[in-house]
């Protein structure tokens, strides 16, 4: 069963928590991508929407919005997350993580986008 960390940023407060779901509390997120707006009153978090910005897999290889579906790749990247360059335009193969949220994710960053989460 699928098993899921979630870090929820709230902007408005630019504060963030973590929470643990499991189970049916975790089968939403099954299949979402980033950038698709999740209803958190499926996970018990109550009436809040939330954005899919990211996340990372088991062995914490992030996710990259650009490659589609929930592959393994190495890929040509100068810029953005799992890549943090020395000096300015550097490019470097990585091995990254589709935008797709699998199984095998065990990190997922989310953004409050409406509602109050109460923090």
């Amino acid at each position: 069963m699928a098993k899921f960390k979630l870090i929820i940023s709230n902007p408005k407060t630019g504060k963030s928590k973590t929470f643990e779901v499991e189970g049916a509390q975790a089968v939403p997120l099954l299949g979402r991508r980033i950038g698709e707006i999740v209803d958190g009153s499926t996970m018990g978090l109550g009436k809040v929407k939330l954005l899919v910005t990211g996340g990372s897999d088991k062995d914490g290889i992030p996710m990259r919005p650009e490659v589609r579906g929930a592959v393994k790749k190495y890929v040509l990247i100068s810029n953005g997350p799992g890549f943090k360059p020395k000096r300015e335009g550097i490019r470097i193969r990585k091995l990254v993580r589709g935008n797709t949220i699998t199984e095998d994710t065990l990190q997922v960053n989310l953004k409050v986008v409406e509602g109050d989460p109460g923090f």
